[in-house]
């Protein structure tokens, strides 16, 4: 499970539909969706 900030929520949230994505400068991130308010949320690094 990953944990990433929700800017609309304003509280750490578990990532749903968490996939390994690498972003355009070439560092991984983890993309996903807020369970809560079903916004995108994002986190830099590799974590899965």
């Amino acid at each position: 499970m990953v944990e990433g900030y929700c800017v609309k929520c304003k509280e750490k949230v578990t990532i749903k539909d968490a996939e390994q994505v690498i972003m355009k400068n070439g560092r991984p991130a983890v993309r996903g969706i807020c369970p809560d308010s079903g916004t995108k949320v994002y986190r830099i690094g590799a974590t899965l």
